[in-house]
């Protein structure tokens, strides 16, 4: 295989399939629920952003233990309301509550953040982590949330913008001929 032949295959944008079909993103464009997530994704990533100082400044300084352990807290609060408004809107547009096919991995992902987020929860009403390991098990929630918004942003936002379903049998065409070339 010649050179140019390898760089345009490696250049070449791939197909990727539309996240909707036309009746789920009609089903998409009705709900409510679509309002709900574009106001409380923004609103996470704030109260994430506001946690996420109050906590470094509690491991730097060792002050501000309560304001940081009650950003935790709203944090993980929004977290379990966008979930469940999440489930709703999911279940609405896709017909089941989790596991969509188009957001499989986003959903697989979100349960370690929740499970993160829930076990740190656990450990400050129990009491069975110091405030420090508090602290860091929230921090290890905080970077799980990350690596999913991370992942599933660039993955997500092409297929979002991607051609309606209608068009999807010509794009797989002229992709794989793409490849082919």
């Amino acid at each position: 295989m010649s050179s140019s032949k390898r760089q345009h295959q490696t250049t070449a944008p791939l197909y990727t399939a539309p996240l909707y079909t036309p009746q789920e993103r009609a089903r998409r464009d009705a709900t409510v629920w679509t309002l709900v997530q574009g106001i409380l994704a923004p609103v996470q990533f704030v109260v994430f952003l506001g946690s996420l100082v109050l906590v470094f400044r509690y491991l730097a300084t060792g002050e501000g233990l309560a304001l940081a352990t009650a950003s935790i807290v709203v944090k993980t609060g929004v977290l379990y309301l966008i979930m469940v408004t999440g489930a709703i809107w999911e279940k609405v547009v896709f017909g089941r509550y989790l596991f969509a096919p188009a957001f499989f991995w986003e959903d697989a992902v979100s349960m370690i953040v929740i499970a993160l987020h829930t076990a740190y929860l656990w450990a400050l009403i129990t009491g069975s982590l110091s405030a420090h390991d508090q602290m860091l098990l929230a921090l290890a929630a905080y970077a799980a949330y990350v690596v999913m918004r991370s992942r599933s942003f660039p993955e997500l936002l092409p297929r979002r913008l991607s051609a309606p379903a209608h068009l999807a049998p010509q794009a797989r065409r002229a992709s794989a001929e793409i490849e082919a070339a």
